[in-house]
């Protein structure tokens, strides 16, 4: 409970009581699971079923193999790049630039959600993907050999899919005009880009149909979550109270949240990737909503936003975008060991700062500050510092989108 306090202290004073509850909860959560190993627990009722699943369904998969095709292969995995992580992280600026700002911020966030669900169960159950050899496993694109080092249950696409495309589907018949024609075809087109994707996963041989079926459940289940109280969370994002600092002190222990795989994967490193985008976008939100994400800003294919004027968005937007992420990197490479250091809290590296890879008991002796004190209620001995270079480079991406490139867009008339 004190990390809480210390959290809500660093991030700005003022939080209402259920802001300061909401992070003793999640703080209070995060030493249960640490002193209980409440992953290790978990781990061991639910990983034995899942691996002789996973185990039994082998033969089925190579059965559905023999369809094998060079147009299948290019087909699907085409299809699992566009419901993949890195195509909706480059969809989404474009959704904030043409116009549909709720919508984009809310896809923002419930992709942040999705990820860190579904990724802190992969890690919980740590149940490995179908063997390979001898399931063909395909992974055309770097994105996919990355996914392949995760573990299996549940499905990252299949869940993804469920939540986004159902999320937009509710957000169109919400807002815009239709009928029960249009209903129907929505729905259709749903389901079948759903099923699509599922028999994708099994061809390419990422998943079996357990981790498949468990991504779609939990799909459902989120899905049905955020449509109950996403409403809730855009109001507390535009207009809420202490929302920045709130944020902040969230950010930060659900750094912490996180289970730790039986084995490292890159699981924690995509969830840190969106955590820091969230923060940034409500961030960015906060600062600049009545300027330029407020209902009445100008819809692509509006006399206000034509097409050539949205293409003039893109080419100056992802750039900038690019350049700030680029510049953000940098700079926090050098800025937080220095700043670690001087706290007294112990850090490593396992990319970014090659000097501190191996520097273990270098970082171990360094003098125990206040906040090496706050820290040390954690699980840990030292601190990956790029963890936080990761979080700091999205926020700075994420915010750019939202209030700096929006302000570039209003100086350049565009």
């Amino acid at each position: 409970m004190e990390t809480a306090v210390a959290v809500a202290g660093a991030g700005g004073a003022g939080l209402t009581k259920w802001q300061a509850a909401a992070l003793s909860a999640v703080a209070g959560w995060v030493w249960a699971a640490s002193f209980y190993d409440l992953t290790r627990r978990a781990r061991a009722l639910v990983q034995p079923w899942v691996m002789r699943r996973v185990q039994a369904e082998t033969p089925a998969i190579l059965r559905f193999q023999r369809l094998q095709h060079k147009l299948l292969d290019n087909f699907f995995s085409v299809l699992s790049c566009v419901v993949s992580v890195p195509f909706y992280t480059g969809f989404l600026p474009l959704l904030f630039w043409s116009g549909h700002n709720k919508l984009a911020r809310q896809m923002t966030l419930l992709m942040a959600f999705c990820d860190y669900l579904g990724n802190s169960v992969k890690d919980i159950v740590s149940a490995p993907r179908p063997c390979s050899p001898p399931v063909r496993r395909v992974t055309a694109t770097e994105d996919e050999k990355e996914n392949a080092m995760e573990y299996g249950l549940p499905s990252s696409h299949a869940l993804n899919t469920v939540c986004l495309m159902g999320y937009l589907l509710h957000y169109v018949l919400t807002y815009g005009e239709h009928g029960s024609v249009m209903i129907a075809a929505g729905l259709s087109l749903a389901f079948l880009l759903v099923m699509l994707v599922a028999i994708a996963r099994i061809y390419l041989g990422m998943h079996s149909p357990t981790d498949v079926i468990a991504g779609i459940g939990f799909g459902f289940v989120i899905l049905a979550f955020w449509l109950v109280v996403h409403d809730h969370v855009d109001a507390f994002v535009v207009s809420g109270q202490n929302v920045s600092s709130f944020w902040a002190g969230l950010s930060l222990l659900m750094c912490f949240a996180y289970p730790k795989p039986e084995f490292p994967t890159p699981s924690f490193e995509y969830h840190t990737a969106f955590n820091g985008v969230a923060f940034g976008i409500v961030y960015g939100i906060q600062q600049t909503y009545f300027h330029f994400h407020t209902p009445d800003v100008p819809l692509i294919f509006s006399p206000q936003l034509p097409l050539l004027t949205f293409a003039g968005r893109v080419l100056v937007g992802i750039p900038t975008i690019l350049v700030v992420k680029f510049c953000s990197k940098a700079l926090s490479k050098w800025l937080l060991p220095v700043m670690c250091s001087t706290l007294g809290i112990p850090i490593v590296s396992s990319c970014y700062v090659p000097a501190l890879k191996v520097d273990n008991s270098k970082s171990k002796k360094q003098g125990a500050g206040y906040l090496q004190r706050v820290f040390s209620l954690f699980p840990q001995k030292a601190y990956d510092v790029d963890t936080g270079i990761r979080f700091v480079q999205y926020a700075s991406l994420a915010w750019s989108v939202v209030d700096l490139v929006p302000a570039i867009f209003a100086h350049l008339n565009l």
